[in-house]
């Protein structure tokens, strides 16, 4: 039956050591291009496409037509899976930026974070950040969020670790869900499944930041009476979070875990604060330092400080956080809530279980091997399914500029901000799926499984290091799940260890890598001082990223050896 049919190749150099180096010698083109050369993502990832190409035809042995048949059906995988998505999720954000929505509902925010710098970065860093990285990803967060705590007196590089830092948890499922998505489509896993297993993880990931963010903010002095923000900061974005994944995908656990959270908070500050309001570091503020952050989110000028805007010396004053209209109105901040509630109501519609549009599918082009490792039938395919996310995103877009009503000039302005946003890493998501798709169809991604495999369960401390050190160098979670995660599947197997846990695994491991990327760390210091200092930056968030891993290690101990039914499909 399959004797016309490609037969992969597990060992060419005739030894698992030479195969397995020989077989990673595309990431690490990838990686050092990246990293030692500093060339752009999107050249990067040509090249390596290149040099995945040459070794799948000449040491594996792959045939000429069937391998550029699967490198093209990769690039249609990540335009139409992954492009579509990022794209109209950034399109509704610009859309937002543009009309002033954007603005309203950050505004209105701020005048609900108090004096106190823990209430104050649980605010905005963890509830504000995680539903910036749900809609955008790519480093946003950071980039709008570092600004908002250096205005609260936070120091500029303190700012930007407290900001990274608070985006560890919700990456897998940045940008709608674009890297779990991805991570499905190299590996062949069910979305819902992959959901759900990296759903559980992040669940008890995200147990741990609020503590760490306040103390990074507050010290231990923080804690005696702050300790309530930082339960409900973690539990509530749980709530949220956690049945999104488990029983509606992939695509909106952040947006939804973010609004609940919020909503927790503000009912929790509603009735109760800290007894002492801490400043930055800790120190207790004083009543006149109070009364400023007050003045500031009434909109009136700090004391000592002319109506009309100028210090006494004449020079303009410098805008806190609430100094722009920050009393803003409820009214106002529904133009801000509206198109998230917008969001979710479609998507949920749209995407759920329940409905039938992401289940229509014309046609799903393939090309067959027959595995290295299992002897059965493989293949690479890409189904054409013309109502996936993206297109409800598409709609959820169209309805949100109907609500918002942006005039020509402020659509003109979004298609050019998206262009010049997006364009690079719209480039990188086809060229990289491309290779990741020949790198599995060509059995290279078998031999590299088969050596890494030797390690035994030992796998379980190098499989989130594998996304940590992808996501670190190239940026892109969605790209780290491309580059391992049908090596993490393969692997999974060949241990007979639970299918999802290294694949999700995989991806957490690249969502606590996030710090020290320096691409995601550019676009987070855009918008600060630090502007071209991201060695700086990576170097100061280092050491916490390296502790979060090995939380994260042992997480994945808990599930590998406490949990393993719960990583079955």
């Amino acid at each position: 039956m399959t004797a016309d049919v490609f037969h992969q190749v597990l060992d060419p150099a005739h030894s698992t050591l030479g195969s397995t180096l020989l077989a990673l010698v595309p990431a690490v083109v990838l990686l050092l291009l990246l990293a030692a050369f500093r060339m752009s993502a999107w050249k990067a990832a040509i090249i390596a496409s290149v040099v995945t190409l040459v070794e799948a035809m000449t040491l594996w042995q792959a045939p000429v037509g069937h391998t550029f048949a699967a490198y093209g059906l990769g690039a249609a995988t990540g335009v139409w899976s992954v492009d579509w998505i990022v794209l109209w999720g950034v399109v509704i954000y610009n859309t937002m930026v543009v009309t002033g929505a954007f603005e309203a509902f950050k505004r209105w925010l701020v005048t609900h974070a108090t004096a106190d710098i823990r209430v104050q970065t649980l605010l905005m860093a963890w509830a504000f950040g995680a539903l910036m990285e749900g809609l955008v990803g790519f480093g946003y967060p950071w980039a709008v969020v570092a600004p908002l705590l250096i205005g609260f007196g936070m120091a500029d590089l303190a700012a930007i670790r407290v900001a990274a830092l608070a985006n560890n948890a919700p990456v897998s499922f940045g940008a709608l869900g674009a890297p779990i998505i991805g991570l499905a489509a190299v590996t062949g896993l069910p979305l819902m499944s992959l959901s759900a297993a990296v759903g559980k993880i992040v669940a008890v990931l995200a147990l741990a930041p609020p503590w760490l963010l306040i103390y990074l903010v507050s010290g231990k002095r923080g804690f005696r009476d702050g300790w309530p923000l930082a339960v409900v900061g973690s539990l509530a974005y749980i709530l949220g979070q956690y049945p999104t994944s488990q029983w509606l995908g992939p695509y909106l656990p952040d947006v939804i875990g973010s609004l609940v959270c919020f909503g927790a908070l503000l009912v929790l500050l509603r009735y109760w604060r800290p007894k002492s309001i801490l400043g930055f570091g800790g120190t207790p503020l004083t009543e006149e330092q109070i009364r400023e952050h007050e003045r500031g989110l009434a909109g009136e000028p700090p004391s000592g400080e002319s109506p009309s805007g100028e210090s006494p010396s004449g020079e303009p004053a410098s805008a806190g956080p609430g100094a722009a209209r920050a009393g803003a109105p409820v009214r106002q901040a529904w133009r801000g809530l509206v198109p998230f509630g917008i969001l979710v109501a479609v998507v949920v519609a749209w995407t759920g279980p329940w409905s039938p549009l992401p289940k229509y599918v014309p046609f799903a082009p393939h090309v067959d091997a027959v595995s290295s490792l299992s002897g059965k039938l493989s293949k690479a395919s890409w189904s054409f399914a013309p109502f996936v996310a993206g297109t409800a995103i598409l709609v959820c877009w169209i309805i949100i500029a109907a609500f918002l009503r942006p005039n020509a000039a402020e659509l003109r302005q979004v298609a050019r901000n998206t262009f010049r946003q997006m364009w690079g890493a719209l480039l990188v998501g086809p060229i990289v799926f491309g290779l990741a798709y020949v790198y599995n169809f060509s059995g290279m991604g078998n031999s590299v499984a088969h050596g890494f495999a030797q390690a035994g369960s030992a796998f379980i401390i190098v499989s989130p290091l594998l996304g940590w050190v992808a996501v670190a160098l190239s940026g892109s979670n969605t790209s780290a799940n491309a580059l391992f995660g049908g090596l993490q599947y393969s692997v999974a197997n060949l241990l007979h260890a639970p299918v999802l846990l290294f694949p999700s695994l995989n991806s957490l491991g690249a969502e606590v890598g996030k710090p020290v990327a320096p691409q995601t760390a550019s676009v987070g210091v855009a918008t600060t001082r630090l502007v071209r200092s991201e060695g700086q930056v990576i170097r100061y968030n280092l050491g916490w990223t390296l502790a979060v891993l090995a939380y994260l290690v042992l997480i994945g101990l808990l599930f590998y050896y406490v949990l393993p039914g719960t990583m079955r499909v």
